[in-house]
């Protein structure tokens, strides 16, 4: 899963994000029958982001806004980087194995959950749900252009949706997508008219804001 963008921007981010003295969030999620049945994503305190759905994938690296990384450590630590029990013990339905972890150098600890009450620990996770949301998004996208025109406009309405919902992380790695629509006169013109707006409507964002 290989994206267009700044060759620099990707080596700093893996560099970041993979650095064993880097303070780091990692979420596991395993859910057969479910869509993507696994996903892995390594958040550094820098914002610098792997995201795998297989466990020996090469994981796609981008960065997410410096806000929504600073709310990621946050939630960490109010859940004492997960050294606690987070799981609800409740007999519920089976809604996936999930891990929190947390590294920072030689220290680790994490905690597994398929139900949790605690509401930083479900807050938390809601960020990692947006993060797989974007990501999948932008690989629809990013497959559309490649073997599908006609849907591009479809993947185009689907990451407009998330980023009108405030779901959409690491909008910048969608640029280059998105620009590439916008100018070429292949696709359809609505796409076209979809892509440029939305490029527009994140470049409008303040730096370090999601």
């Amino acid at each position: 899963m290989k994206l267009l963008r700044p060759v620099a921007l990707l080596l700093a981010a893996a560099a970041t994000v993979l650095a064993a003295d880097t303070p780091r969030v990692i979420y596991t999620k395993t859910f057969p029958g479910s869509s993507p049945a696994y996903v892995s994503i390594t958040v550094a305190q820098d914002g610098a982001v792997a995201y795998k759905e297989t466990a020996d994938d090469d994981p796609e690296t981008f960065q997410i806004e410096p806000d929504m990384a600073a709310a990621i450590f946050d939630l960490s630590q109010k859940l004492d980087h997960f050294q606690r029990k987070i799981e609800s013990g409740l007999k519920v339905a089976n809604m996936g194995q999930k891990t929190l972890r947390w590294e920072n150098g030689a220290e680790s600890s994490e905690a597994k959950f398929n139900y949790s009450q605690d509401e930083n620990a479900r807050l938390l996770q809601d960020w990692f749900e947006r993060i797989t949301e974007s990501e999948r998004a932008m690989l629809d996208l990013k497959r559309a252009l490649r073997y599908d025109k006609l849907g591009v406009y479809q993947a185009l309405l689907r990451i407009e949706t998330i980023w009108d919902a405030k779901r959409l992380t690491g909008a910048a790695q969608m640029l280059p997508l998105l620009d590439r629509v916008a100018q070429n006169d292949t696709y359809i013109h609505m796409a076209r008219e979809r892509a440029l707006a939305l490029a527009a409507a994140i470049r409008s964002v303040p730096k370090g804001k999601g």
